[in-house]
């Protein structure tokens, strides 16, 4: 690690803790700063373990506030940016499409101006890595993987405002020069996700007996990433990767949401000391969400050839480790869904 002074954004939320994580445990060395808005999404929690690291502090602020961002830059001097921070979920972007525009695209643009106006020309040793989604590809039939070169073809207000601020890193690095680089990566999971998503959602949800609210037919793919490779994989591209590259990140596990659920379904029970197949009597479809893609998946050739990088978790396992840790850690999943981890922002860091 070259860099001595990274901005993670977004560094309090699911993926980002985990990277914020990995990178200031595994880089003493390195100053790192974790700016976040601590939306409903982001939780100091998710990185109690970190707040007295030498190398680490936090700063709350909004990538949407471009002078704030400008006197961040200045104080701190990055020389290095890993961007995760964004709305990322797709049936809230249907309800408030402008809310991803804000975030997604202008809270991108404003980044990358500040780190350019930052440095002017001066961007010898300088990366920001722009962290993305395959949804940005659009829909993939029965065959096939999204490669690097795969069209994009978004169709939630999600996706596109992801697909636009992709164009608007490659549009400075072509422009201004400014070295850059993206990932793209496939439906992360694991701990610390927040329970609007599916596997967290549905471990809630079977645990209290709710109903399992299923969309369309259940047989939408996607491809699962376990978040701590995912994790490994981003510091791989960050100390490694080529600047003005993408590269794709995948996990090489397909299914089916119905396929998904019941065998959730089936490691719940086993956990829960229940019947099995009570779980799956949960099981409610529901009427599908508009612009639904029918399959997402991976190709990661790219940066297992060049990098050395591949998934270290099988689906199976990580669903396994991820059920154990919501199961162990009720208190968290309470928290964060009565929003009471804003006490505790308010107890750490209201002097700061």
């Amino acid at each position: 690690m070259t860099h001595k002074n990274i901005l993670i954004t977004g560094g309090a939320g699911f993926i980002g803790s985990h990277v914020l994580r990995l990178f200031v445990n595994k880089y003493p060395n390195t100053h790192f700063v974790n700016l976040d808005l601590l939306t409903y999404a982001g939780n100091l929690e998710n990185i109690k373990d970190l707040e007295n690291k030498p190398n680490y502090i936090f700063e709350k602020g909004d990538i949407r506030d471009a002078g704030f961002l400008k006197k961040l830059f200045e104080k701190y001097r990055f020389d290095g940016v890993i961007h995760l921070a964004a709305e990322s979920h797709v049936d809230r972007s249907i309800e408030n499409p402008l809310a991803f525009v804000q975030t997604n695209v202008i809270g991108t643009v404003n980044l990358l101006n500040a780190f350019k106006d930052l440095w002017k020309e001066d961007f010898n040793g300088k990366l920001f890595y722009h962290i993305s989604t395959d949804e940005v590809y659009g829909s993939l039939g029965k065959t096939g993987l999204f490669t690097e070169e795969t069209p994009y073809d978004p169709h939630s207000p999600y996706s596109a405002s992801k697909a636009a601020s992709d164009h608007f890193v490659r549009s400075y690095h072509d422009t201004y020069g400014l070295p850059t680089v993206i990932s793209n990566c496939s439906n992360n999971y694991g701990p610390n996700q927040f329970p609007e998503k599916l596997i967290p959602l549905f471990i809630n949800n079977i645990k209290h007996n709710k109903p399992l609210p299923v969309y369309g037919d259940g047989q939408y793919t996607r491809d699962w990433l376990y978040v701590i490779d995912h994790a490994r994989a981003i510091d791989e591209v960050f100390n490694k990767g080529k600047t003005g590259e993408t590269y794709n990140i995948g996990g090489f596990n397909e299914y089916t949401n119905i396929d998904l659920i019941h065998l959730l379904c089936d490691l719940m029970d086993e956990k829960l000391g229940r019947l099995k197949g009570q779980s799956r009597k949960l099981i409610t479809f529901v009427k599908d969400r508009p612009g639904h893609d029918k399959r997402y998946a991976i190709d990661a050739t790219k940066i297992n050839k060049e990098l050395g990088w591949q998934p270290a978790v099988n689906f199976e396992e990580g669903l396994s480790k991820t059920i154990d840790w919501y199961l162990a850690n009720d208190k968290w999943l309470s928290n964060v869904t009565s929003g009471a981890y804003q006490k505790y922002y308010e107890q750490m860091y209201h002097k700061r």
